[in-house]
């Protein structure tokens, strides 16, 4: 018994006289070590959940905006957000100003998260500069009924390709602005997984539209592909063709270019549902078959449907639609550090965001394009299915 109090005094005596602070909140999903490796006063950040403010919250929609407050009496180092396991995103070497009317130093956190219908976990990581690691975890489910579920269990995903550096061909000066300028619109207003590939070449094209190809989309999911840059077309083919950075100018047989036809084949072979192509060279009306042999390159409005129903009926049907800047002929780049004629119009589009529905659907966005000199081309190809569309959602 003696042996048992002297235990339990020399604890509490060695936790005086280190400082050390082990704080457990209210709440058991928060939980803080201090792994500085040395014995001093200082304490361990603090995580202040705004958004989900409580443990076991239920939500009927997939899109959380986390929103996190972090206190410390140092410098943080790194912050780590964790989906179901999953990294999200990290923050490091950020230095924090201190705020004169507190004694903490103060950082706030916001990203946006999808969640799965069901249980989700979220975990933060917090290590300030001098080792101490806070960390805390809510646990939220997200119940939504099958309408609404089907209509929201998706992600939207896109490729641009940019070139304005060529190693045959003349330069340009917007592509890449261009592919950066939607990028970014399709990231931040439209909720996008994007993915920007600057001067590629033919095999860096081809290797990317390789790895769509084999990967594993959801049915409600959506693939947009844009292209900028030179386009050209073989009279003695017959044929229109994407110029990659290092297509040869005096190639005669085109084997360094990536034809039309078969752009049409790898992207109709991609195995998401819903695709929509765009390009913005010369002569990419070429892309049409039909176009090419004729020797040429209203909005929406359902006040009976609301927001699920009218995502449904639009993703119902196989999509394979493309809208190209012009037909057989050539567009122009525009001037430079701008955009050009056929971009303007599309983030025009995009920027409308949609109107009141904050749905821009492909025949809201022809109205912006349509006047373009010279004329836009808009059609499908490949398996597209009759009453089929592409939307793109404010998120």
């Amino acid at each position: 018994m003696k042996k048992s109090i002297s235990i339990i005094l020399m604890l509490f005596f060695t936790t005086l006289a280190f400082g050390q602070e082990m704080p457990i909140s209210a709440g058991t999903e928060d939980f803080y070590l201090d792994y500085s490796g040395r014995y001093t006063d200082r304490k361990v950040p603090e995580i202040i959940w705004e958004n989900p403010r409580y443990d076991n919250e239920i939500l009927q929609i997939r899109k959380l905006s986390l929103n996190l407050l972090i206190k410390s009496q140092s410098n943080l180092n790194e912050v780590e957000v964790y989906l179901n396991e999953q990294k999200t995103s990290t923050q490091r070497g950020f230095k924090i100003v201190k705020d004169q009317n507190s004694t903490p130093y103060s950082k706030r956190i916001n990203t946006d998260l999808m969640l799965q219908q069901g249980s989700n976990i979220i975990k933060v990581t917090v290590i300030d500069e001098n080792g101490s690691m806070a960390t805390s975890i809510r646990t939220i489910k997200v119940d939504m009924d099958e309408m609404t579920a089907s209509a929201y269990n998706r992600t939207d995903y896109a490729v641009l390709f940019a070139t304005d550096s060529y190693d045959y061909w003349e330069n340009l000066v917007n592509p890449v602005n261009d592919a950066q300028t939607i990028a970014k619109e399709l990231r931040e207003t439209y909720g996008f997984e994007v993915e920007v590939v600057l001067n590629p070449t033919k095999k860096e094209v081809l290797q990317t539209l390789r790895k769509y190809s084999k990967a594993t989309f959801l049915p409600n999911d959506q693939f947009f592909v844009f292209f900028a840059g030179h386009g050209h077309f073989d009279q003695y083919f017959n044929q229109g063709y994407m110029v990659c950075q290092d297509s040869k100018r005096d190639d005669e047989e085109k084997l360094s270019y990536i034809s039309h036809s078969n752009l049409r084949d790898i992207v109709n072979n991609i195995p998401c549902k819903h695709i929509f192509l765009t390009i913005d060279a010369c002569f990419s009306g070429t892309f049409d078959q039909s176009i090419v042999n004729s020797g040429h390159r209203g909005m929406e409005v359902y006040d009976e449907l609301n927001k699920v129903e009218f995502i449904n009926r639009k993703l119902q049907f196989k999509t394979r639609k493309y809208l190209t800047s012009g037909g057989k002929e050539y567009v122009s780049d525009g001037q430079p550090g701008s955009h050009s004629p056929f971009t303007r119009k599309l983030l025009e589009a995009l920027r409308s965001r949609g109107g009141d529905d904050q749905i821009l659907t492909l025949n809201e966005l022809k109205i912006y394009i349509e006047k373009i000199s010279p004329e836009p081309r808009f059609g499908e190809f490949g398996t597209n299915e009759p009453g089929s569309d592409f939307i793109f959602v404010v998120k």
